[in-house]
């Protein structure tokens, strides 16, 4: 049996500007097998956004075939696409986009209350996840009152409360310094490694990169190279 989680074929997309299509993704093809964790790194504008929005399932491919899962998506409706986010997906962003005069607890609620799971369980679901990124104690605090780092510990907890399988992190450390950084790496190394989660982390800094154990580069709309991290794939 096939462990291919992820499958891109010829995948473009372009965008209407002033009378012409100005194309960001010109024919990617990419395999990202279940356990994998994966960097994607591209200068500003070489389109790993929005090839991160794809494979999200937040955007559509203009043309050529996504297969998630077994499951062909390019060509399913919003409310489709929107399932698929709930059930196979969790996303942790640059800006953390918790809600503000929200506790913790109920951020991390948050997608069960859409799964339409009930309270009780959510409760307890929401409580072992914060657990699992150290803040159990922090669970009633809001976020302004909770350092940057924190904050991004409750998105995580948030991301993986369903129990996604693949988790999206988009330049996840952006906001953070060096030692919150690498804390936050490092809980994204246990989630791959002790609970099997498929990380797909878009970053511009090398050093985090690093963390991956494969790096694909992406300049001008095309996958440039895509390598094993010898250090962290033996790992």
């Amino acid at each position: 049996m096939s462990n291919t989680l992820i499958k891109l074929s010829n995948i473009r997309k372009s965008y209407p500007l002033d009378g012409f299509d100005l194309e960001i993704l010109k024919g990617i093809n990419l395999e990202i097998n279940q356990g994998e964790f994966v960097a994607i790194m591209g200068p500003s504008g070489s389109g790993k956004s929005t090839l991160m929005n794809i494979l999200g399932c937040l955007d559509t491919p203009t043309s050529g075939s996504y297969m998630l899962d077994g499951k062909n998506v390019e060509n399913l409706s919003a409310d489709e696409l929107a399932e698929i986010r709930n059930q196979k997906i969790g996303f942790v962003f640059q800006g953390f986009n918790l809600l503000s005069r929200t506790s913790a607890l109920e951020n991390v609620e948050l997608p069960m209350v859409y799964a339409g799971i009930d309270e009780k369980e959510r409760r307890r679901k929401a409580i072992k996840a914060l657990e699992s990124v150290g803040l159990r104690e922090r669970m009633h605090h809001q976020p302004n009152q909770l350092s940057g780092g924190q904050q991004q510990r409750v998105a995580i907890a948030r991301a993986i409360v369903n129990n996604a399988p693949i988790i999206f992190a988009d330049e996840p450390t952006g906001n953070l310094d060096t030692k919150m950084s690498m804390e936050i790496m490092d809980l994204f190394t246990k989630l791959n490694k002790e609970l099997q989660r498929t990380i797909i982390l878009v970053t511009h800094e090398e050093d985090i990169a690093l963390y991956a154990k494969r790096i694909i580069k992406i300049v001008d709309g095309e996958i440039h190279s895509d390598f094993p991290n010898k250090q962290k794939a033996s790992q």
